[in-house]
């Protein structure tokens, strides 16, 4: 099995292009910066992402030229393909990407413009809340004493 489930930030907006002909279709190459879980201890200089080019075809590509920009957190899935090329000087050059299938946002719009963590709490009435409106601070609803046999999932 080939599947690979990536989240990170794109490096720069992605480079899109049309292949010619009457059936034309999009193909769209762009680099994820992909955060490593663990640190190596007294080596903090050292890079803690790694750099994974990804293609993606078709209609992921005509979203990812209209959607995606730099600094776009995204998580992606598909499949790693390897491949090889001689290059002018006549070396050969391994490739490693990997072939996207399925791509989303990572975060709100807001977040990714700079906000702090993509929820912000709505302002507090200007009245106090009743007993039963109230929250318990932690975002849940306090459920007034003696309701329990009107749940219907008891």
């Amino acid at each position: 099995m080939n599947k690979v489930i990536l989240m990170g930030r794109l490096t720069r907006d992605p480079e899109v292009r049309y292949s010619a002909g009457e059936n034309s279709s999009a193909y769209a190459r762009y680099t994820l910066a992909v955060d490593r879980r663990f640190r190596r201890d007294g080596n903090n200089d050292q890079q803690t992402a790694d750099f994974i080019t990804c293609v993606v075809f078709g209609k992921g590509a005509e979203f990812a030229e209209r959607y995606l920009r730099q600094g776009t957190k995204i998580v992606v899935t598909g499949r790693i393909q390897t491949g090889s090329y001689t290059n002018r000087d006549g070396q050969k050059v391994y490739t490693t990407d990997v072939v996207v299938e399925d791509q989303e946002f990572a975060e709100s719009k807001a977040a990714s413009q700079g906000q702090s963590g993509g929820y912000s709490r709505p302002a507090a009435p200007a009245a106090a809340p009743s007993p039963s409106e109230a929250s318990a601070g932690d975002g849940f609803m306090n459920i007034p004493d003696g309701i329990d046999e009107e749940l219907p999932f008891n």
